[in-house]
């Protein structure tokens, strides 16, 4: 038996909708997106300036062997791309300018820490996991209730 609110009953089939695939799917990525977004919001604001502040954040990136001016852009990025993505103004498009911040990361900082996060200046396993999310966002696109959706080129091909 089926629930109520995922089928239209023969009496009224107006009045209640139908969840499709296509629907879930669209629900599924804009969660995905809302996820992604708000964990950059947080990793900027929260950690980098309100926990650490940019001239600690700064001090880190020098101690690992990064410019301090590299903080401040890193910054400005994650929480620019945060509110883009949260808005879902050209998600596509915003995971794509922030995997090289990520990747960035991971060599110049977690990768030769191990595993584990949890490890001193933390390891691979969380960068590379929002590398993998921002890549699925950009395949994906911006799923449901987008203010600026992505496009895509059209290709001059017709697919047979």
């Amino acid at each position: 038996m089926s629930h109520p609110s995922l089928t239209t009953s023969p009496a009224r089939p107006s009045s209640v909708s139908i969840l499709t695939q296509a629907t879930l799917t669209r629900y599924g990525i804009a969660l995905l997106r809302l996820a992604l977004g708000v964990m950059f919001l947080a990793h900027s604001i929260v950690l980098k300036l309100l926990t650490y502040g940019l001239p600690g954040t700064a001090q880190f990136f020098i101690g690992v062997g990064l410019p301090g001016w590299l903080a401040y852009v890193t910054f400005t990025v994650e929480a620019i791309g945060g509110l883009l993505l949260v808005a879902g103004i050209q998600s596509r498009w915003v995971a794509l300018a922030l995997s090289p911040f990520l990747l960035g990361a991971l060599a110049a900082v977690h990768w030769h820490n191990g595993w584990v996060f949890t490890a001193p200046n933390g390891g691979w396993e969380y960068p590379a996991y929002l590398f993998v999310l921002c890549l699925a966002q950009a395949l994906l696109g911006d799923g449901a209730f987008a203010l600026l959706p992505s496009t895509l080129p059209v290709s001059g091909h017709k697919q047979a």
